[in-house]
């Protein structure tokens, strides 16, 4: 039946000759497969015809509906809390908790806590430090998808419900570093220098609400004890030093970063400069009964505090006459000082380790400190939450409204003057440089990491529009698409819009990787299937009713473009695998993202083409549609005509017959006719070795144009002969040819199996991690310092937690083996020889070591009795108390027990009768002990206040503590460079603990480390897992819509290549493994799938000898699938001016990558591999070869092959 002829495109009164029958033999084998793409193709074609049809409605629809959807941007969350980023799977901001008062470590309010951040990986150590309240959003569809809880996931679950939402302190640090590298800073003028700019930065005040916060107002103070006499308490509160870790607290200078000061009737004021707590509770003490207080200064080893030690100028005018070298005038000794550490007020309780003060240090051979290369010091401020609720109620701020969230406010504005100030402090000159760090500085990074950068989004948009136009325009208005173009861009990006904008009405927070890379990576690949359907549009067969193009459109590219859309969301979503949040979403939204471009791609944008048929079909101009075309040399049929019998000899490949070409030029108002001479002479075959069928000059209406030149005649209109190239021209006269020659395939073969080879080799050369300094932009103050901190100070704080389920008290030599077996890690640094291990039972222990041995001194004495102990001294009366406890409520006390119990054993352990009660008194009576042991207990115990002058009896009755069902014991890591050194820590730990497990205790190691590094113990596992998964899904699908296992095969192998070679370049260029390129490594599958499905389609519906069909597909696939992947690197160009290097290493030159590999392995190794080993044809024909249509089963009409 034939169809009738377009409207508007034939000469008039021309009558269409029948479509000729010729028949089509289908291979046997074959029938089902293709019945079913045919019928497939037919829905689409449905769909096509059906859109054409109501054009405008789908177009003002689908324009509505995707507009909707983009307006869910104005509700998107920019996530740039580091855990909910990067901890493996579920995470919440606030559930991370561990340790206090170190770098590393956080102080939830009372007790200690750690809460680890990171930059992935390794910022960890400067988030780990930072605490601040985040508000909780509601559940989402990301939040929902990880709850699928990882062993990490778990833990930080527990932690999170035992530890409840406290917030932590926060961190500020100051590095220090000669100018000239290797210099030694142990020298008194390096210590001035360092004393200089903390002093500077230590004196920060900042003016908010109408009132004035300095350090001594926002710092972090720990272990603040409670004292009866008011007046005391007073000045204990103003006094009390905030916690500094620095290595001018070896010396009477570190007093002067101490800003409290109190007031004394007759003396001046009181400041830690020239405070001797020994001689102040001298001259106090015939006015206040101070006992407690003095035995509480003895047991923490304050001593003289500061002005008992060293100045570091003895000329000072204010050095203390109680420094050791006052008198002498002797500078000390930096490096003997410094030796072993550093003490804050209290020896026994605030030493800071070497490790945390001194970075690149050298020793001689018997271990002593000679040199080092670097100091630190660190200020720890309240958090928000902890600000707030000191001074909520309090006169200062009951006029301004106080909320944390002022309280947040004054810490950022501190912390950034704080930051400045410190940069600022030494001159240009110095031989020193000061780095500086806070939180806030952290998040400002974060903040202008995750900002959309609208410069580079709109220079890419636009970049892609000029492509998209200039790639479309023709000089013969009939063919020219520049109005397609750019509305193809605009819709795309509409998409992606849109996409993004479900996203964040699903809940799915958005981080960096999706506003940093996100809108240019989805443009690149929708782009790629608007030039495939705008190719497609413009090589309908000829007699192709007007009101059936774009069916015919849809039916010739809509399995490859459904193909490669479902194979990238499958794609994706393995990738979201990948147990990292960040990536997570970045994945999940990358698949919604593709669905919506999907759907613009089949929906709204075949609408597109109908409209611009119709202003071909008026011939109006291209773009300035509101203007008629001057000048419109259009052929659009090509009849040939019967040939006298009906055959052709051998050996002969075409016959030429009269054609009528028919120009139509509206400046004229004329017809022109044009007739070419009449000729029906056979042509011999062209010596090119693959048939003339496909690069005869008669296959295409230009080209056919193109034969008058010898007739004498000449066109009204005719094209310049530049016009007539173009890809599809190159890729069928000259690279086609070329590729499919015997010599070369086997050059290609042999230089893909070479690289093939090299990527291997490559692939063994891949470590795991990722740098951090690629994700802070170079040439920043930032930058200098995290690689100074990356370089020096490689220390890690991680607690090892224990959990409820067993009884501590009878498990404690468990729990001492445990942390034995922990602290022997290799990993692990350990503690001064002069030092106890710090954790909370060494600590209660020892304390009530203590207070027994005071008992037996009052007991020997006689000042403490079986029926008194008012005489005795504090600890003694509070062993008594302990002593006489049996644990019993029937008969809780027996005196008896006195002389015949010890609070601690022979072996060291606590009588599990006594072990809760103990608890209750050691928390309540040794502040300090309890914060420098970071206990964090959970339930915390009750609150017991002791009296010694109690005469009622009811403060013999003591509490018993809840069973514990959280405790932690803390350690410092060292030496932690590599990714393979956290690896081995964390096995190490996580040994140790299933070691524990056998004894009955329940314990996890916890921090950084923990949270951030886990994830490569199985990062590998999951790659293999996800790509394997990944390469089947992508088997299947591809079986499924091509229905022929043999092309998938083939498909599968090329990708399979693709993602090994870009896994060893990745080697060459030292790009470490981590999750964002695990990512992009699955997501490779399904983006190689865009350069290789639309070249395997073409070939299997083709006909003719592997060599031709081959020669066919690259025909029809050259031209859109190099457009695509020129999009795709024109949308990935915009990603090169980041200012981040993270952005351009790990995304640019990966994608970058991965684009060159797939046009590499789509044009060149597939058609080869497709020529040798591809499948036979779906149709066939009775003669030697009747070509086919791409992607469909009707022959093509503008060439009259032998038959």
């Amino acid at each position: 039946m034939a169809r009738p002829p377009p409207l508007g495109e034939l000469p008039p009164g021309y009558t269409p000759p029948a479509r000729p029958a010729t028949p089509q033999i289908l291979a046997g084998s074959l029938k089902a497969p293709l019945w079913l793409r045919a019928y497939f193709q037919g829905l689409l074609f449905s769909l096509g015809c059906g859109i054409q049809r109501h054009c405008g409605k789908v177009l003002f629809l689908g324009l509505l509906a995707f507009g909707a959807l983009a307006l869910g941007l104005r509700v998107a969350i920019i996530e740039t809390d580091l855990e909910q980023l990067w901890v493996e799977a579920h995470f919440d901001a606030t559930s991370a908790r561990g340790l206090e008062l170190f770098p590393g470590r956080k102080q939830s309010a009372g007790s200690a806590a750690l809460k680890g951040h990171v930059i992935p990986p390794h910022l960890c150590r400067y988030r780990a430090i930072i605490a601040r309240h985040c508000p909780s959003h509601p559940p989402s569809l990301q939040s929902s998808l990880q709850k699928v809880g990882s062993r990490v996931s778990q833990e930080l679950e527990y932690t999170k419900e035992k530890l409840g939402e406290e917030a932590a302190y926060t961190s500020q640090m100051l590095i220090q570093t000669p100018r000239q590298e290797g210099e030694n800073v142990l020298t008194p003028e390096a210590l001035d220098l360092h004393l200089q700019a903390a002093l500077t930065a230590s004196k920060v005040q900042v003016s908010l609400y109408g009132k004035s916060w300095d350090l001594n107002k926002i710092c972090y103070k720990s272990g603040v004890p409670l004292i009866e006499n008011g007046m005391i308490e007073r000045m204990i509160e103003k006094l009390f030093p905030c916690v500094i870790l620095t290595p001018l607290d070896c010396f009477w200078e570190g007093a002067k970063l101490q800003g409290g000061s109190a007031y004394l009737p007759g003396r001046p004021d009181i400041q830690w400069t020239n405070l001797d707590p020994e001689q102040l509770l001298e001259e106090l003490g015939p006015f206040a009964s101070l006992e407690g207080f003095r035995e509480l200064l003895d047991k923490a080893q304050v001593g003289q505090a500061y002005v008992g030690r060293p100045c570091l100028h003895p000329d000072d005018l204010h050095c203390p006459p109680s420094a050791p070298n006052h008198h002498s005038r002797q500078a000390p000794n930096v490096a003997q000082e410094l030796s072993g550490g550093c003490h804050g007020f209290s020896h026994k309780f605030m030493h800071w380790q070497e490790e945390l003060l001194l970075g690149g240090m050298a020793r001689d051979p018997q271990g002593q400190l000679l040199r080092a290369e670097a100091l630190q010091s660190t200020f720890l401020l309240m958090s928000p939450r902890q600000l707030y609720e000191h001074f909520r109620g309090d006169y200062q701020t009951h006029d301004i409204g106080w909320s944390e969230e002022q309280a947040g406010t004054v810490l950022q504005a501190w912390q950034r003057r704080f930051v400045q100030l410190a940069q600022e402090a030494l001159p240009e000159n110095a031989s020193q440089q000061i780095h500086a760090f806070s939180s806030t500085t952290l998040d400002d990074i974060l903040h202008a990491f995750s900002e959309v950068s609208a410069a580079r989004v709109v220079g890419g948009y636009l970049l892609m529009l000029a492509y998209a136009c200039v790639t479309m325009l023709r000089w013969d208005c009939a063919q020219s698409q520049g109005a397609v173009g750019l509305a193809g861009v605009l819709l795309v990006a509409l998409a992606v819009a849109s996409g993004l904008g479900l996203c964040a009405l699903l809940g799915i927070a958005f981080n960096a990787a999706t506003t940093q890379v996100l809108p240019f990576l989805a443009l690149g690949i929708g782009v790629d299937d608007i030039f495939l359907l705008a190719h497609a549009f413009t090589e309908a067969p000829p007699g192709t009713p007007l009101q059936e193009r774009m069916g015919e459109c849809l039916q010739r590219t809509g399995t490859s473009v459904t193909l490669t859309s479902i194979n990238n969301m499958v794609a994706f979503f393995m990738a979201a695998l990948v147990p990292i949040p960040a990536l997570r979403a970045f994945s999940l939204q990358a698949a919604i993202v593709v669905g919506c471009n999907f759907a613009a791609v089949m929906l709204v944008f075949p609408a597109v083409l109908s409209l611009d048929l119709h202003r071909r079909h008026c011939q109006r101009l291209d773009v300035l549609c509101c203007f008629s075309s001057p000048c419109s040399a259009r052929v659009i049929q090509i009849l040939p005509q019967e040939l006298g019998n009906g055959t052709v000899p051998v050996g002969i490949a075409h016959l030429t017959a009269t054609v009528q070409a028919f120009a139509h030029c509206e400046a004229s108002s004329q017809h022109v006719v044009t007739i070419l001479p009449p000729q029906a002479h056979l042509v011999p075959p062209p010596s090119d070795p693959l048939g003339s069928e496909l690069f005869s000059p008669g296959g295409s209406t230009r080209d056919l144009l193109g034969q008058e030149e010898g007739t004498g005649q000449k066109a009204a209109c005719k094209s310049l002969p530049c016009a007539r190239w173009s890809l599809a021209h190159f890729a069928r006269s000259q690279f086609a040819p070329l590729l499919l020659q015997s010599h070369t395939k086997a050059v290609v073969l042999v230089l893909f199996g070479a690289l093939l080879g090299l990527s291997l080799y490559g692939a063994t050369l891949v470590q795991d991690g990722l740098a951090l300094t690629d994700v802070v932009p170079r040439g920043t103050k930032e930058h200098a310092f995290l690689s100074a901190q990356l370089r020096y100070f490689s220390l890690y704080e991680v607690a090892l937690v224990t959990q409820g389920g067993f009884d501590y008290a009878h498990s404690q030599r468990a729990l001492f083996d445990l942390h034995q077996r922990f602290s022997s890690l290799k990993a692990v640094l350990p503690p001064p020889a002069t030092q106890a291990p710090r954790t909370w039972l060494h600590y209660y222990r020892n304390w009530l070591q203590g207070i027994q041995a005071a008992f037996d001194q009052d007991w020997a004495s006689g000042r403490i009795t079986h029926h008194s102990y008012r005489n005795g001294s504090e600890d003694g009366a509070l062993a008594y108390k302990l002593l006489v406890q049996t644990g019993d409520a029937q008969e809780p006390l027996d005196f008896s027990q006195l002389t015949t119990k010890k609070l601690v054993d022979k072996e060291g352990l606590i009588p599990p009768e006594l072990f809760y009660m103990g608890l209750t008194v050691w928390v309540s009576s040794d502040p300090l002990g309890l914060a420098a042991s970071q206990a964090n207990f959970y339930p915390p115990p009750p609150e017991w206040l002791h009296d010694k002058y109690d005469t009622t009896g009811e403060n013999l009755r003591i509490p018993a503590a809840q069973p514990l069902e959280f405790a932690q014991f803390p350690f410092l890591l060292r030496g932690l460079q590599k990714t393979a050194d956290f690896v081995e820590a964390i096995e190490g730990a996580r040994a140790a603990c299933a070691e524990a497990g056998r004894a009955g205790v329940r314990a996890y190691p916890s921090g950084s480390p923990f949270l951030f590094w886990e994830q490569y113990l199985g990062l590998r596992r999951c790659f293999l897992l996800a790509v394997c998964t990944l390469l089947l899904c992508t088997f299947l699908v591809c079986a499924l819509l091509l229905l022929n296992p043999w092309t998938a095969a083939l498909i599968v192998l090329v990708l399979a290549m693709m993602t090994v070679e870009l896994f060893g370049i990745m080697g060459f260029l030292g790009i470490k493994l981590s999750a964002i390129p695990v990512v992009i490594l699955v997501a490779s599958v399904g983006i190689g799938v865009e350069f290789t499905v639309h070249v395997a389609l073409g070939f299997l519906t083709a006909q003719g000898s592997r060599n031709l069909r081959a020669a066919r597909a690259l025909e029809r696939t050259f031209a859109p699938v190099t457009d695509g992947a020129i999009s795709t690197l024109l949308g990935l160009l915009m990603l090169a001016g980041s200012n981040f290097d993270f952005i351009v290493r790990y995304f640019f030159v990966v994608l970058t990558i991965l684009t060159l590999l797939g046009l590499l392995h789509g044009l060149v190794l597939l058609p080869v591999l497709l020529s040798i080993l591809g499948p036979p044809p779906e149709v066939t024909t009775p003669s030697c070869s009747q070509p086919t249509g791409w992607g469909g089963i009707e022959p093509r009409q503008n060439t009259l092959s032998g038959q």
